[in-house]
């Protein structure tokens, strides 16, 4: 019998689990009230990379004699750098669109609330509804921006996030609340365009999830380039005084630039669901799973930012994946890895980039754990010279008893792109003999890993 799958939620988890789901025999109908691709992904984190990578492009000219060229200053044109995002967005909506069409999967445009544990209810646009009977249930409605009740956004001046993607002028200066990744990406997106930043540190360093000699190297590039660093101040006000933005702190600073933006973390889109009608358990908003993605119900399960996971794209579509094969009984006949959270890569894209996986130096200190731990600088790559920029370090954990990798963290150019070796290492326990046994390309930045595993 054909299996029914209704997704609630057409972001990376969802667009995954359809595409799989149908590849599989399933007769898949996805509901999306926004954008095929995720609003969180398609008008927070795509954007955002293109806007520093504009950025990027905006600091390589200005230090271009160190390159052996002439020095340039370029200008921002605000209507070609929104064109360029525009389309960007449109090109990725478009490919999902078109390979879940490719897959024969119904797109419903509107939202979907479950009406019990086997019927889902959608609602169009022009308020129509349709009961859809499902078989099985993914819920992957993502999250949007978190706004605390002391702050009232204007999409002008007091901007969240997605106000600012671009925002309607670069900010002569601009004070960031919230010094998470979301946080310290904003403040070198936008001192890389050329505005003057100010940045709200609740605690005594930025990133206090990150390892804290990473945070170290990020503060030292953001003190170099200018930006006002707040510490131990929470914000407790955020208002308009004509053309002023004035923060206010709990220690009794006041900050005053000409706009501000909150990146103070997400909620989960839960509220609409019909979560308590079918029984699914819940908290704080976010679906309780087990380690399949499987609510309370069994054949209901959620992912992406609704799962209370790591709210990571990569995450959502790997979810999405192993979801469509538990759903179809694909784990019944050869063996079915689980999702192991902890070996997760995340990047952070600042300048330096930071990324990395697996067990950190700090963690494992806090918890007593022998590790090994070997850094390299880039300041010893050839690579990294040509390049110059030779900004950062490679950072490798291990076992010391067997030499099994158990974490990394990069910090510098294409940190992004070269963590993902060491996440390979992590999640097949590779040893750091493996690594440095490995012959890579010279001159090259991934050389360092093997000079660290060494």
């Amino acid at each position: 019998m054909t299996v029914r799958l209704v997704v609630i939620g057409g972001g990376p988890a969802g667009v995954s689990a359809a595409t799989t789901a149908a590849r599989l025999g399933a007769e898949v109908t996805i509901i999306e009230r926004d954008v095929i691709g995720g609003a969180a992904h398609l008008w927070d984190c795509i954007p955002s990379k293109a806007m520093i990578a504009t950025g990027g492009a905006l600091a390589f000219l200005g230090r271009s004699a160190g390159m052996g060229l002439e020095e340039v200053e370029p200008t921002i044109d605000i209507e070609s750098l929104d064109g360029r995002l525009r389309h960007i967005m449109d090109d990725l909506a478009q490919k999902n669109n078109d390979l879940l069409s490719s897959q024969n999967v119904r797109i419903i445009t509107g939202t979907g609330k479950m009406l019990d544990a086997h019927t889902v209810e959608a609602t169009l646009s022009d308020g129509t509804t349709e009961a859809i009977p499902a078989d099985k249930i993914l819920l992957s409605t993502g999250s949007r921006p978190r706004i605390p009740e002391w702050c009232h956004p204007d999409g002008e001046r007091i901007l969240t996030t997605r106000d600012a993607y671009p925002p309607p002028e670069i900010p002569s200066h601009l004070t960031v609340v919230g010094s998470g990744v979301t946080g310290v990406e904003f403040v070198h997106m936008f001192t890389s365009l050329g505005a003057e930043v100010s940045l709200i540190v609740s605690r005594q360093h930025v990133l206090p999830g990150k390892d804290p000699e990473v945070a170290y190297e990020l503060e030292k590039n953001f003190i170099d380039r200018g930006v006002h660093l707040y510490k131990g101040a929470r914000s407790t006000s955020i208002e308009r005084e004509g053309d002023e933005v004035v923060v206010k702190c709990d220690d009794g600073r006041v900050v005053r630039s000409s706009h501000a933006v909150l990146a103070i973390g997400s909620i989960p889109n839960s509220e609409s669901l019909g979560l308590d009608e079918a029984g699914v358990e819940h908290e704080w908003g976010y679906v309780t799973i087990d380690h399949n993605a499987q609510s309370n119900i069994e054949h209901i399960y959620a992912a992406g930012d609704l799962s209370g996971k790591l709210p990571l794209s990569s995450v959502a579509t790997m979810q999405g994946r192993k979801i469509a094969e538990h759903m179809l009984g694909m784990h019944a006949d050869r063996p079915h890895r689980h999702i192991n959270y902890s070996k997760a890569a995340s990047a952070i894209f600042t300048e330096p980039e930071i990324a990395d996986v697996g067990v950190s130096e700090a963690e494992a200190f806090s918890q007593g754990r022998k590790v090994r731990v070997t850094k390299v600088p880039f300041s010893a790559s050839a690579k990294a010279m040509i390049n110059d920029d030779v900004r950062g370090f490679v950072k490798l954990i291990s076992d010391p008893a067997t030499g099994v990798v158990l974490g990394g963290s990069i910090v510098g150019r294409h940190a992004a792109e070269l963590i993902s070796v060491v996440a390979l290492c992590v999640q097949n326990q590779l040893t750091v003999s493996d690594l440095a046994e490995t012959i890579f390309v010279h001159p090259t930045l991934s050389e360092t890993l093997t000079e660290a595993a060494e």
